[in-house]
């Protein structure tokens, strides 16, 4: 992780937890299958809360859903549903535990037609990071139209919780989109 001593972040990265993620992981082009699920995932959770309630609960997560193994997630039954929705570190919000299960079962569907899910979901941007030029000052659209491709692609295919707005976060989260402010030390790196 870079040295972030005396450097500017984007507007947003306030505290420490949002400025480890920040510095390490928001905006990194991601190309592994387990991670790409994994913020598919919590990009779904976090529908209407904070971004900051996901990571504080990220830990659980991913001992909840097995590390976002896509395949044993697809298998949960209502024992485990069950289970989860009595797990305190995690959101338990039935409908958002029946989109990961429903969407680990359309993650592996795209595995098998293409390959891979990177391979899929890098199609919306070209196969390369979308570089945005912003200025601090300057608002960060909700939603693009490649998110609108994708959350439409997404749910012909049987996604839950992939909207448009949260499409588009899960691009900036995995680095298909690089938002960072251009006054930010991590612009330059992530591109």
């Amino acid at each position: 992780m870079p040295d972030p001593a005396n450097k500017t972040r984007c507007r947003w990265a306030k505290g420490e937890l949002y400025e480890a993620y920040h510095d390490g992981e928001w905006g990194v082009p991601v190309h592994d299958d387990r991670v790409l699920f994994e913020f598919l995932i919590l990009e779904g959770a976090q529908a209407g809360l904070s971004w900051i309630t996901i990571l504080k609960k990220r830990a659980a997560y991913r001992k909840a859903f097995d590390r976002f193994d896509a395949r044993k997630v697809a298998r949960y039954d209502d024992a485990k549903v069950a289970e989860l929705l009595a797990n305190e570190g995690i959101v338990r919000n039935r409908l958002k535990i029946a989109a990961a299960i429903a969407n680990a079962q359309a993650f592996l569907a795209v595995q098998k037609e293409f390959g891979s899910f990177d391979r899929y979901i890098w199609g919306f941007v070209g196969g390369k990071p979308v570089v945005n030029r912003r200025r601090a000052a300057d608002p960060i659209p909700p939603r693009t139209a490649q998110s609108d491709a994708m959350s439409k692609d997404l749910a012909r295919r049987g996604f839950k919780f992939a909207g448009s707005t949260i499409c588009y976060a899960f691009m900036q989260a995995v680095g298909m989109v690089n938002d960072h402010d251009r006054e930010c030390f991590r612009h330059a790196e992530c591109q």
